[in-house]
């Protein structure tokens, strides 16, 4: 029978992937709340199956032979891409770089503990052209080790042992990044619709680099840092410095690291620019099957080798692109720079009169050297007045600048990993480093029925005891690892002063808890968490429910001298629809935030609904508001948030911005008011229908045990210790 016959005529399949007609919900409704970014715990996308476990995997990993294999495959090169000079070094520290360095300090996204630089976008971004080439001569390595090493740690130890090859020692290398095996929905990277727009957009005034945009951390969209170019490709070094110190403090590095990392990165490789840019074929996502992954397929010439097009601009930094050493300073202050266009019409510095001796010779031809080049972002290392003064100190001491760099280098390629504890491998560092938030180890050996009994007649109320181990855990990023209550740091500066936290309340909570800690052996962080569990049980069992909350006594205190207390400043929740509180009116509405900061914890939507209702009959509010406090009777974990919200004896109306009333709807008479994070779980078809769930006639036990599951989640998320 005849396919266009049997169907009259129509496709047999649906386009688009979501519906008949292409369009996807947001896209017919664009202004609804999207909760993909919490939908992705799925296991159906991961082929590794529940029961395997990386991190055990890994333990098995022969690193000696690993590393043998990478060692080789620098100098390995292969036709079908031939590495420059014989070396593959500045391709896989492109890569590593380029992986670990989207990572930024505001909400801990991006980075390369998740081997993310397989997916798209970044697959395609257009800072990451012939990246894909480089991930391809990594596979036979991938294929041979299998399950025992990762994508995500493939990538960055790639980067470390090119280093290694071209003469710099490693500072240390760890193990346990977990791939990720679909792009992912959480990260924003910017509202821009075409690559490369200019960076404008992104700036409230784009000669303020302070007004980016938050989290953002690049200047445009589609690169890792900032334009080689300068400002919009307008080259100005001293603009172009001022845009790099702020985007490289947003990855959490200072500027005596940034200016390491410029320069250490630059002492080797290359950039490509030698043929047309505009030639170049379509990104990988983009580009049809018979290319099996790979993108921007190069027309120019041979395509590869001296032909290859990725950034624009054309030429080697130094004089030995293939070994770590000082040339990048030699010839960036050795010389006077001036302006050229390169190949492909791009914007780069070249030397005036220099020698030939030190040019560095063709990829291909060793009998043929080329000017070498300096981007815009390098004349700002000269220009700048204190990128300069650590250069020359730098160039004072070579072997201050290779351990800056090397400290530098192993905390870009492991700031997203998180906390020492989680570091496998042989070449794990013996130093505590102030980024990886050291907590000492804590006292287990306590009576953990004692403690719970001083806190029971501290006469600290149910809200209070909740609240203040809540306010201490939520500050945990699955992102990055970072913050959460181990280490006790809601006493330190800054989360003590935090609005968030109620400084007043917390100081007072505190003290009982100190006393509490020196009389039983207990750390405060135990102790903290260990009263929100009793404020818990107590109120299960007056609600009717008996239960016992999961402990796991361990925890330490950290002090200020472990506390890098500035860069905790980005961890400040700034809104907690947990507690129906927000700092100030934000342009992105509160439900928003609220899905933002359920995703940072690793919570589910269902997990995420149930802490919600159970916080607000609790009497967590923050400042005691009673916005959402759909119950009379406070302090009882019942499930009236729902049965009162999903009951249609109630009108809702609004009264003011993010304030609404509850009404009676027969008598007219106030019932309760409400925000919108209240609301939003009646008027959202998906969160209304977990809502329904809970409000049900039988679920009041399954309230109890689920908002008990969550709450212990959420206070052990960062005992990596228990995993």
């Amino acid at each position: 029978m005849d396919n266009n016959a049997a169907t009259g005529g129509k496709c047999p399949v649906m386009h688009g992937g979501a519906t008949s007609t292409g369009m996807s919900n947001m896209e017919w409704w664009p202004t609804a709340l999207n909760l993909d970014i919490l939908h992705q715990h799925d296991m159906k996308t991961n082929p590794m199956g529940e029961g395997f476990s990386y991190r055990e995997e890994v333990k098995k990993l022969d690193v000696a032979a690993l590393k043998k294999d990478m060692h080789a495959l620098m100098t390995d090169s292969q036709d079908w891409w031939p590495a420059d000079w014989g070396h593959y070094g500045g391709l896989m520290i492109r890569m590593a770089w380029h992986s670990a360095g989207t990572y930024r300090v505001a909400d801990g996204r991006g980075g390369g503990g998740k081997g993310n630089q397989r997916f798209a976008p970044i697959n395609s971004w257009p800072d990451n052209v012939s990246l894909d080439k480089a991930r391809r001569l990594l596979w036979p390595i991938k294929k041979k080790y299998g399950n025992k090493v990762s994508w995500a740690d493939l990538i960055i130890l790639a980067g470390t042992v090119a280093y290694e090859s071209m003469g710099l020692p490693s500072f240390g290398f760890s193990f346990g990044r977990e791939d990720i095996w679909h792009p992912q929905k959480d990260t924003y990277w910017g509202a821009e619709k075409e690559w490369l727009a200019p960076s404008d957009e992104r700036y409230g005034d784009v000669d303020k680099p302070e007004t980016m945009e938050n989290p953002l951390a690049a200047v445009q969209m589609g690169l890792i840092y900032v334009n080689p170019e300068g400002v919009n490709g307008q080259p100005d070094p001293l603009k172009t410095a001022e845009q790099v110190r702020m985007t490289f403090a947003r990855m959490a590095m200072d500027d005596e690291e940034t200016a390491a990392l410029t320069a250490g990165g630059h002492t080797v490789g290359k950039c490509h620019g030698n043929g047309d840019a505009e030639a170049l074929g379509p990104e990988p996502e983009a580009a049809d099957v018979e290319e099996q992954g790979f993108g921007w397929k190069n027309p120019n010439g041979s395509g590869k080798g001296r032909d290859t097009v990725t950034s624009g601009i054309e030429g080697a930094w130094t004089t030995y692109p293939t070994k770590f050493d000082m040339g990048y300073f030699d010839l960036l202050f050795g010389y006077e720079w001036e302006l050229k266009k390169s190949p492909a019409g791009a914007n780069q510095w070249e030397p005036v009169d220099i020698r030939e001796e030190d040019k560095p010779v063709d990829v291909e031809d060793m009998t043929t050297r080329l000017n070498p080049i300096m981007t815009d972002a390098d004349m700002a290392m000269k220009m700048d007045p204190k990128y300069r003064a650590i250069c020359e100190k730098f160039m004072a001491d070579p072997a201050y600048f290779r351990d800056t760099f090397a400290r530098a280098w192993f905390k870009l390629t492991h700031r997203d990993l998180g906390p020492k504890s989680r570091y496998i491998g042989p070449e794990v560092p013996a130093e505590d480093l102030i980024w990886q938030d050291p907590v000492p180890a804590g006292n287990r050996d306590y009576d953990v029925a004692a403690v719970k009994a001083k806190i029971a007649d501290s006469g600290l109320s149910i809200g209070e005891m909740v609240s203040t181990a809540w306010d201490s855990a939520r500050t945990f990023r699955g992102s990055d690892m970072r913050g959460g209550a181990n280490g006790a740091r809601i006493r330190l500066a800054p989360q003590k002063d935090w609005a968030g936290n109620e400084p007043e309340r917390l100081a007072r909570v505190l003290a009982i808890y100190e006393k509490i800690a020196a009389d039983t052996g207990a750390s405060v962080a135990d102790v903290i968490v260990l009263a929100g569990n009793l404020g818990v049980e107590q109120a299960a069992k007056a609600a009717g429910v008996n239960v016992n909350v999961p402990f796991a006594p361990g925890r330490g205190d950290a002090s200020d001298e472990m506390t890098d207390a500035a860069s905790f400043e980005p961890l400040e929740p700034l809104a907690d629809g947990f507690r129906n509180w927000q700092k100030k009116d934000y342009v992105v509405k509160p439900e928003e935030m609220l899905l933002d900061r359920a995703q940072l914890m690793g919570l589910t939507a269902p997990e995420m609904t149930a802490l919600v209702g159970g916080m607000r009959v609790l009497g967590t509010n923050h400042g005691d508001s009673q916005h959402g406090v759909f119950t009379d009777r406070v302090g009882v974990l019942s499930n009236d948030f729902f049965v009162n919200l999903t009951d249609m004896a109630y009108t809702w109306k609004p009264t003011g911005n993010n304030l609404y009333e509850i009404r009676d709807r027969k008598a007219g008479t106030v019932k309760w008011t409400a925000s919108r994070v209240d609301l939003v779980f009646g008027s959202n078809s998906i969160l209304r229908a977990y809502a329904e769930v809970y409000a049900q006639d039988d679920s009041k036990e399954k309230f109890v045990q689920d908002f008990v599951a969550a709450w212990t989640k959420v206070m052990n998320a960062d005992r990596f210790d228990l995993v």
